[in-house]
């Protein structure tokens, strides 16, 4: 295996034409992290992994792989190895041949190819498939030797681009699930392109979030997901997104508020990053898994009426959207007690578990 490398992005600067898709940007990433880009489409985490990759040229800014300057390397001495979306195997060619065809092409020993074609097969379970060709594989297989070619590279640094998204939800679990145990066996550097926040949250060591190519927030999983940035970060992350309500803060005998016409909700031990002002509205956000209905209110909740207006069972829990004068809350509840649409239901939450940010910027106060 070759050495684990980080990666250094500094100032990075990205034009397509006329349009600058990412501007001043920075990332690190450290040797042996799997780090996720995870961003709506066209929010340019695609641009970024093909300029790590060398595929795109930039404008301005420069990018390391294990403390070498590989700003305007070849793709092929960057020591790097990229998935893409499409599986883009040879079709003439069977899965062992397709593993092997670069290590041949590049004069690697026939002991040497052998070897590493048999670590990656044992890998990703794939020693039943070695004389099939492409068109008789499933699409999982075909991408579990997408990713086999990209790991007999023995690269320096791993890139995915979207490997999961031409698949059924079904197999990109099966796939998700391989990938993260890969990493934990190779313990390789990884940078994975993806929109989809379960794959971002599952697999990362620490996830990027991304927005009109600006990285919006940078961090663990359960760090992003509990303390975001910004509202775009609180509204992108969860299933439902984060429930949002507009108000300001109001202080007094060492307790402060969140006030709206109908509510107040005590966020005296919310960790403010600066000092509250009471003069500028602000948002309260809190995760539908915070918000507790009917008998699931607890005593230390601040609690007040909503109408039910849609049950959404999903199994192992449920789904309940409430309407609050006008605002819709959302609930991931687990209580099984039957609850009637239309009807009045109480809810309530802690305040600790909120989030705060200012109305005008977006950003988290």
């Amino acid at each position: 295996m070759a050495n684990l490398a980080n990666v250094a992005v500094r100032n990075l600067r990205i034009e397509l034409g006329a349009n600058t898709v990412i501007d001043n940007l920075d990332l690190d990433v450290r040797a042996g992290e799997f780090v996720v880009l995870l961003g709506p489409s066209g929010c340019g985490k695609s641009t970024l992994l093909h300029s790590i990759a060398g595929l795109i040229d930039v404008a301005d800014g420069s990018i390391e792989i294990g403390g070498e300057d590989m700003t305007w390397a070849d793709p092929k001495d960057r020591g790097v190895a990229l998935v893409f979306q499409s599986y883009a195997l040879y079709p003439t060619m069977n899965v062992e041949r397709n593993l092997s065809f670069a290590l041949r092409i590049n004069g690697t020993p026939k002991a040497e190819i052998a070897r590493r074609v048999k670590r990656a097969t044992d890998m990703l379970q794939l020693g039943a498939l070695l004389t099939r060709k492409p068109a008789q594989l499933s699409g999982g297989q075909r991408q579990r030797v997408a990713i086999g070619r990209a790991l007999v590279r023995e690269a320096n640094v791993f890139l995915f681009d979207e490997p999961l998204s031409n698949l059924d939800a079904k197999l990109r679990t099966e796939l998700r699930r391989e990938l993260k145990q890969l990493h934990q066996q190779l313990g390789a550097t990884m940078i994975y392109v993806t929109h989809d926040q379960v794959e971002a949250m599952t697999l990362a060591t620490r996830m990027a979030v991304m927005k009109g190519g600006a990285i919006q927030q940078f961090g663990t999983p359960a760090d992003v997901y509990a303390r975001p940035d910004n509202l775009f970060v609180a509204t992108f992350l969860g299933a439902p997104p984060m429930n949002l309500l507009h108000g300001t803060l109001a202080g007094g005998e060492g307790k402060l508020w969140f006030r709206t016409a109908h509510l107040e909700v005590d966020v005296t031990r919310h960790a403010f990053r600066s000092a509250p002002d009471f003069t500028r509205p602000c948002v309260l956000g809190v995760r539908p898994e915070d918000v507790r209905v009917g008998a699931a209110v607890r005593n230390g909740d601040a609690a007040w009426q909503g109408q039910v207006t849609l049950v959404e069972p999903m199994g192992n829990h449920r789904i309940v959207w409430l309407d609050y004068h006008g605002a819709q809350i959302a609930s991931i509840d687990q209580d099984k007690t039957p609850l009637v649409t239309e009807a009045a239901s109480p809810f309530g939450f802690d305040g600790e578990h909120a989030s705060l940010f200012d109305e005008a910027t977006g950003d988290r106060v």
